[in-house]
């Protein structure tokens, strides 16, 4: 033992839950090759976006993750207040980010799912488990937050009402379905045939694909983009998965597909962070976790 690594740096819950959250960032961003998506490749079917304008991004996120978090631990329950308190944090985050990146948008949905999980996990340390997690984070989000700006003329907005689809905010509302019930299994599955840690991860990402009403892919491409990409993301698992020889091939006619239509699914990539989130805080707390 050396004097580095004899004294064990204490975190407080907050800190360790935003360090959960700005690594699952992290590594959704750098996760490759994802179809129309940022990656370590490039800005995939995007003008406005780099590797490392998402990874800026994520890291100025990290305080407004924390805050959340110790506003849950302080309420100690879901009540007003706390949707209130995260509500502000999350607005206060979002412009902090738009600071970071001279006004691109680059992680808007991500604060929304990822906030809520971190202030769902710090309500209730000794049920870490996904499921219970989401449902927290679910109950939390039905709540109204009275202090929120009222506008509807977001992209999102614009094609929930165009296409009659739920979005970011009803997909939390409703516990996170495509985390819970279609990426976290998908992501189990692939690691137990041996995919590989990143193989299954993108596995985890066409799972979410195969199903979301992702808002960012209508927004751009309409129903037509949606279809192709839902229909694009099963072909890959059918035929084996990420880690297969004819998967592989399978995905990269997706990415075609997908840079064509100019359409990147931005929604099922903050779910993708979601699930890594949730992955991690499965396996409960750090030894070195303190106090606040």
């Amino acid at each position: 033992m050396n004097a580095l690594t004899a004294i064990q740096p204490q975190l407080s819950l907050g800190d360790w839950l935003a360090d959960l959250a700005v690594d699952a960032l992290i590594d959704e961003a750098d996760l490759s090759p994802k179809p129309g998506l940022v990656d370590r490749r490039g800005k995939g079917a995007h003008t406005d976006l780099h590797l490392g304008l998402m990874h800026a991004s994520a890291l100025a996120l990290w305080p407004s993750f924390k805050a959340m978090a110790e506003a849950a631990q302080q309420r100690g329950a879901i009540d007003q207040a706390l949707r209130e308190d995260v509500g502000r944090i999350g607005r206060e985050g979002e412009q902090e980010m738009l600071r970071v990146t001279s006004g691109v948008n680059t992680h808007r949905g991500a604060i929304w799912a990822l906030g809520l999980l971190s202030a769902a996990a710090a309500l209730d340390t000794s049920t870490l488990a996904p499921p219970q997690v989401a449902l927290r984070a679910a109950r939390l989000a039905l709540l109204n937050d009275r202090a929120a700006p009222v506008t509807g003329d977001s992209h999102g907005a614009q094609v929930c009402r165009l296409y009659g689809v739920h979005g970011a905010r009803e997909e939390a509302q409703l516990g996170f379905p495509a985390v819970i019930q279609q990426a976290l299994p998908q992501l189990a599955r692939s690691r137990a045939a041996g995919a590989g840690e990143q193989n299954a991860r993108l596995d985890a990402l066409l799972a979410i694909m195969t199903q979301l009403a992702d808002t960012c892919v209508l927004y751009r491409a309409g129903m037509a983009g949606l279809t192709c990409m839902q229909s694009g993301a099963r072909a890959v698992l059918a035929a084996g998965g990420c880690a297969s020889l004819d998967g592989r091939r399978l995905l990269r006619d997706l990415e075609r597909d997908m840079l064509r239509l100019r359409a990147s699914p931005g929604g099922a990539a903050d779910l993708l962070a979601a699930t890594l989130f949730l992955d991690r805080l499965q396996h409960g707390l750090p030894a070195q976790l303190g106090s606040l």
